[in-house]
Formats: structure tokens, C-alpha cells, sequence
């Protein structure tokens, strides 16, 4: 999720769940050593939990790293092996070290020996000719003996070699029932799965072989997709906010950002998909794509854009005309 899920968008997501662990989008070990590590650590106190995703092969950065987490009160840090990025790649780290499983093993026993907090990994089911099911198995077990009980499985292998990034999103077919499998093969480990997931039934059919389900796209196109969540998953009796009440609290938190000089494209690009499936959801993508960029860009512009998405509603229900029917964040002028 490089380039999607950074502060801003995970303020959002915490406004639609309270209970959801939220990711970092992958930082290497060398933005955070060598360049601005306090732009990178930041983090809203409302994210909580929220875990750090690091990208790295070095044993002694990602202990330093790792150290850089916790200091800043991330609740878990997490090593990246999955993800098959040429920008990755050619950094050895992410997918491209799962064939180097004595390595990763290294690197995880650095970081659990530097911090307190829980040391996760993430990784795909195998790489290029490197996908049996004995060789992802031997990859488990030498890294878990270093450590690690929590691994999240993303449920396709990964061509290093022929597929872009999002080829490989799409292209290496779904293998749901090999991390099945790993957990009956590794019952004392967490094993929690990832790929392709885009509705809470088809969480709840994972649920019945795993641990726990992360999920990618889907959350980050869709965000309102987790307004279900806590009452589904964590036993939650608060009724979900609505869209209009997400966007409301939202609209704050931008206008506190627009006051320390972020500009609105940063923040805005992460609402595109707030009332997607819904009527007007297209003029609200068009509205806040054509307008946000602007640097002069404030709140208007999301107001603005609510406005099409409202008129959408009118249109269908011409009897709610009238300006109380209108979310508090579209009346503001």
C-alpha cells in the first residue's frame, strides 16, 4: 500500500472503525536512517492500534528501526516480504527475500532482541519457481524459530520477474486454501490471510481457517467498507457512523491540517472513494480530482463535492428538499 495508506488516510479509516489494526504504508529502513524520519514516524494519537510496516534486509537497520518504532508508540512493527515492487527489488528487500529465508530470520531476531513491541511479518505464498508449498513451510519455520508468531499471508506468489506490481495483484491466481493449510500445519502461529478480499462475508468464511484477515485495496477504494466492523468483529454496540457524519469530523481534521500548511490534494485524494456504490459518487471523484490539486484548495472544495453527491439524492428523493436534510459539512459556508 505505498503511496495509499499514510497519516492521513489512516486518521480517515480510524474515523470509520475504532478497532481495525491500521498499517503504515512500507517505509525502507533507509528513509527513516537517512532522511526525514520524524515526517515518516508521524501519526495521529487517534490511530491507535497502529502498526509500522518496515522494508529492509539488514538486521542491525531494522533493529534501529524497529527501536525508532517504539520510541514513537507504534503498537507493532511489521517486516515487509511480499511486496514485489521493482523500486523494492532492486533494494533487496520486500518479496524478493523470501528466498532468503536465513536472512529474514536474522532480521527479525534483531528486531524482537531491540523491542518490547510485537515483531510481525508479512509475505506472499512463495516467488518465481520458488512456490512449493514445502519451501513457503521452510520459510515459516525458520523464521518463526527466530521469533515471530504472527505472519500475514497474501495469498498469490509473486513474479519477480515478467509482471509489474499490479500484474501481480491480479494475474498470480488466489491460493486461499494453501494458507489454510499453513495454519493446520503451524496451529501454535497466528496466521492471518490477505488477497482479493472485498466483502465481510468472505471474511467470515476465512475467519472459520485463520487468524485474523487484512485488507488491502478494498479499504483504501472503498474505505467504507469497515463501517460494519466493530459491530460484526469486536463487539461493538455503537451504530457506524454515516458518511455524511465520517466526512463532517473529517472536514475538521483538514482544516487543521490546511493550518499547518499541508495542502488539501494530500488529504482529499483518500475521500475519492467514500461514497463509492452510491448515486453522485462519480461528480464527487470528478469534483475533488479536478479541484484539490489547486494550491489556493480549502474545504470548499469537499463541500462542493458533497453538493453533487446531494443533488444525486434529491433527485432520487425529490420530498427531502428542505436545508435540514443536509449533512452539517455541506451546509457550512
Amino acid at each position: 500500500m505505498m503511496d495509499c495508506t499514510d497519516r492521513h488516510d489512516r486518521y480517515l479509516l480510524r474515523l470509520i472503525s475504532s478497532h481495525v489494526l491500521l498499517y503504515t504504508e512500507m517505509i525502507t529502513t533507509g528513509a527513516l536512517l537517512y532522511g526525514d524520519s520524524e515526517r515518516f514516524l508521524a501519526y495521529d494519537g487517534t490511530e491507535h492500534p497502529v502498526a509500522l510496516q518496515l522494508g529492509g534486509s539488514e538486521p542491525a537497520e531494522l533493529a534501529r528501526c524497529a527501536r525508532m518504532a517504539q520510541d514513537a508508540g507504534y503498537d507493532e512493527v511489521n517486516m515487509n516480504v511480499g511486496c514485489p515492487s521493482d523500486r523494492v527489488k532492486s533494494g533487496f528487500f520486500g518479496a524478493c527475500l523470501m528466498a532468503e529465508p536465513r536472512r529474514v530470520a536474522d532480521c527479525v531476531a534483531a528486531m524482537i532482541s531491540a523491542v518490547k513491541i510485537p515483531v510481525t511479518v508479512k509475505t506472499r505464498i512463495g516467488i518465481d519457481d520458488k512456490d512449493s508449498y514445502e519451501e513457503l513451510c521452510a520459510f515459516i519455520e525458520q523464521v518463526s524459530q527466530a521469533g515471530c508468531t504472527v505472519f500475514t499471508i497474501h495469498a498469490r506468489k509473486a513474479w519477480l520477474h515478467g509482471l509489474s506490481p499490479k500484474q501481480n495483484r491480479e494475474i498470480p491466481p488466489l491460493c486461499y486454501d494453501v494458507v489454510y493449510r499453513l495454519k493446520q500445519d503451524f496451529p501454535h502461529l497466528h496466521i492471518g490471510i490477505n488477497g482479493g478480499i472485498r466483502a465481510l462475508t468472505d471474511v467470515d468464511d476465512h475467519l472459520k481457517y485463520v487468524d485474523s484477515v487484512m485488507i488491502g485495496r478494498e479499504a483504501y477504494q472503498n474505505p467504507y467498507f469497515l463501517s460494519e466492523v466493530d459491530t460484526r468483529y469486536f463487539d461493538d454496540i455503537e451504530v457506524a457512523p454515516s458518511r455524511e457524519e465520517i466526512l463532517e469530523d473529517y472536514l475538521i481534521y483538514i482544516e487543521h491540517q490546511l493550518a499547518q500548511g499541508v495542502y488539501l490534494k494530500h488529504m482529499a485524494r483518500h475521500l475519492l472513494g467514500l461514497f463509492q456504490g452510491m448515486p453522485g459518487a462519480k461528480a464527487w471523484r470528478r469534483a475533488i480530482s479536478e479541484n484539490a490539486h489547486r494550491a489556493e484548495a480549502d474545504c470548499e472544495v469537499i463541500r462542493d463535492a458533497v453538493r453533487h453527491v446531494l443533488a444525486h439524492k434529491i433527485v432520487q428523493n425529490p420530498i427531502q428538499t428542505e436545508p435540514s436534510a443536509l449533512p452539517q459539512a455541506a451546509m457550512a459556508t
